[in-house]
């Protein structure tokens, strides 16, 4: 699999695709934005100015778009990579979407003699650059092992976790569970500050202990700063954080603390907070508090 078709450069579909270069990869970037493409072109990858340029010649396809309707509409849609895929090509969607659309994205690539996986991803920005996402990845186990060199050069921990749309679901479990440690980390530095304790202190040695994680490592500085510069954008927090509702709801599960996050998200977005960094909870919480700078 040397030509990757690429779909999707985003802020972490464009440093994915770079990494694919850097791997030794023949990458075809497909954006609407034709700034994206040339920044590709520019780590020596290739543009192409429609889905069907960039899927054409591809081995490999690869989506990175922002919600359920964008991908149906890239893969499925008119002018779309089915419309333009040939036999046994593989496509993998990196995108965070419904489990229902990654199975219906699946079973419409079986029809059109298309292997298809979903693989969507966690690690943010940062680990898009760093080439060290963590990749949950749902389809046949064959199909898995086909893609895994092509995932390698973008991530590090790769798993494949079940059958189509397993890999959304582990992906909405990952989004839960990031949105709650964002809302205690920021209750908790609310807490000490309220406490007269100096937060930066208390970082260090919550970061130590059981209460250590990924989120503390990399948002604590973000919300002692007061900088809320989006990395990952509370509008798509948002959006996740309704995928995990319905992904409960289908379930069958309650999510009670998960809900109550959800609705906390939800109320920045409404009053316009949505462009802020996911870390942007600890505004809401401080307002909350009284304590509001």
């Amino acid at each position: 699999m040397s030509t990757v078709g690429f779909i999707g450069l985003g802020t972490m579909g464009l440093p994915m695709a770079e990494n694919l270069v850097k791997a030794g990869y023949d990458v075809v970037g497909y954006n609407r934005s034709a700034k994206r493409v040339d920044a590709l072109v520019a780590a020596r990858g290739r543009g192409a100015s429609s889905i069907a340029e960039a899927v054409k010649d591809s081995d490999v396809v690869i989506t990175v778009v922002p919600d359920s309707p964008d991908v149906e509409a890239v893969v499925m849609g008119e002018g779309g990579i089915f419309e333009n895929s040939h036999p046994g090509q593989l496509v993998i969607d990196m995108s965070t979407i419904e489990p229902a659309t990654a199975r219906a994205v699946a079973e419409a690539g079986a029809k059109a003699g298309v292997r298809v996986l979903d693989a969507p991803v966690s690690g943010g920005e940062a680990g898009a650059v760093e080439g060290v996402l963590s990749i949950m990845v749902g389809g046949a186990a064959a199909d898995f092992a086909a893609a895994k060199p092509v995932l390698e050069a973008v991530g590090r921990t790769i798993v494949h976790v079940g059958p189509h749309g397993a890999g959304q679901t582990v992906k909405a479990a990952n989004q839960l569970m990031v949105a709650g440690h964002l809302q205690l980390l920021a209750e908790a530095l609310v807490l000490a500050e309220a406490s007269d304790v100096d937060p930066v202190v208390a970082v260090e040695v919550l970061g130590g202990g059981l209460a250590g994680s990924t989120v503390l490592d990399r948002k604590s500085e973000n919300m002692l700063k007061r900088d809320f510069t989006a990395g990952f954008r509370l509008s798509l927090h948002h959006k996740d954080m309704g995928i995990v509702t319905a992904a409960a709801r289908e379930a069958g599960v309650a999510i009670p603390l998960g809900s109550a996050v959800a609705q906390l998200i939800a109320s920045l977005v409404a009053r316009g907070d949505g462009g802020l960094d996911h870390s942007g909870l600890f505004k809401l919480t401080e307002e909350l508090a009284g304590r509001s700078q």
